[in-house]
Parts: structure tokens; sequence; C-alpha cells
């Protein structure tokens, strides 16, 4: 194998979600509705207020079982709040197959990896199993390393450091993702290569240090290690 490693970020890198737990949070409140509970507001003030607890979930202010615990007391207090963090992943999870698309490009790369010796790894702020399950649903065979399961969170070194553990040295490491922030900034940090996927051509931020390398399409990235040889 090479002494190259590739990490990758998931959603907006590898797949698309299409807004999945913001659906599987409106099909909650469909069933608390059922129940009795009521809403705060019409669909387009209930998705605004879904979206921003996801984002403070994502952020890592709480886990995904507070989220949805938040949510069903502020609509349904009498209902029984660890049932419905189990509905909620459950219709989440069961999604994945219906919601989940590849980025173009992406499982032509994991074969040119797999035959050019390179391994490959997926860090990603979420929970488990969803996570996982999205990556198996665009075909990526290889480890993945889920925020919730290891206790910390992009952009934190200790997310980095435990890519580490699944790819090798971090000076090797060619971590790919979207945000500038949370992938580019912070996997430099971490002693790796950090690649700015621009797939809608945003242009990268002033004040913010600079990628290892930019790439418009995910077939671009092999071109950034050509000389990576097989080594006895």
């Amino acid at each position: 194998m090479t002494g190259i490693g590739v990490g990758f970020d998931f959603d907006h890198t590898l797949g698309i979600d299409n807004k999945l737990e913001r659906v599987a949070f409106l099909r909650l409140l469909e069933f608390l509705l059922g129940e009795g509970g009521r809403a705060l507001g019409t669909l387009a003030e209930e998705s605004a207020r879904i979206d921003a607890l996801l984002a403070l979930q994502r952020s890592g202010a709480f886990p995904i079982d507070e989220a949805v615990g938040r949510f069903v007391r502020e609509r349904a207090p009498a209902s029984n709040v660890a049932q419905c963090v189990e509905r909620y992943k459950s219709m989440a999870v069961h999604s994945v197959g219906d919601f989940v698309i590849p980025m173009p490009g992406a499982r032509e790369l994991f074969d040119t990896l797999a035959s050019r010796g390179i391994p490959s790894a997926i860090l990603t702020n979420g929970w488990d199993p969803l996570q996982k399950k999205k990556a198996e649903r665009i075909g990526f065979i290889g480890p993945v390393v889920v925020s919730e399961t290891i206790g910390a969170q992009k952009p934190s070194r200790r997310a980095f450091d435990m890519l580490s553990e699944a790819l090798g040295r971090p000076d090797a490491i060619w971590y790919v993702g979207d945000n500038p922030a949370t992938d580019v900034v912070a996997s430099i940090g971490a002693g790796m290569n950090g690649v700015w996927f621009d797939a809608e051509q945003a242009g990268y931020p002033s004040g913010v240090s600079k990628p290892t390398a930019t790439i418009h399409a995910l077939a671009d990235l092999p071109a950034l290690f050509p000389g990576a040889l097989t080594q006895a």
C-alpha cells in the first residue's frame, strides 16, 4: 500500500441527505399531533425551529437523544421521550435509502483509490448508526469515524487524532471537506493536508487559513498525489 491516506467529511462532500433529519422530525411531529400534542407554528416555522435545533446538536451542544427530547417535551410533555427518541432514530435510518444520494464521482473515486492502494476513511459529525448507514448507501466500505461514538466533534483535535488512528501519520493524510473551518483549518491544525471541496464555486472566505489544495469535483482528487508509489 502507499504511504498516503485520504479522509473525508460526509455531508456535502461524499453525499447529500436532502434534509433527511428535518423530515424525520416533521414525521415525529405528525405522530405527536396524533397523540394529542401541539405544533408551535406553521410548517415553515416548525422547519426553521428544527433546523436550529439540529444546528445546535451538530455543533456539539448536546447529543441527538437530547435534541429529540427537547423537541418532544415542547410539543407533547406527556409523551414517553425514550420511545420518541427510538421512533425518530428508526425513521431517520430507514429513510437513508430514499433520501441520500452520492456526490457525482464518489463511487468512481472509491474505485480509483482502491486500485492505487490508497486507504480511506470518513470522519463525520453526527450519530451512529445514521452516518454509517449513509456511508453504506453510497458504497463506501472503509472505516467511518462518527463524532458521537468517539466523544469528539470536528473541529476538535481529538476527532482528527481518531482519524489518524484509522489512516496513519497525520502528515500523510489528505482530508477532504466542504467547510473551511471545521474541515480545512481543523485538519491542517492537526498536521494533515486540508483539501477544500468547492463544488459550488463559492470562493474561499477571507481571513481563514488557506487550504493545502482546492478541488471542484471529486474526480480532481487523485491528481493531487500522482507520485504515490507502492511500498514494499
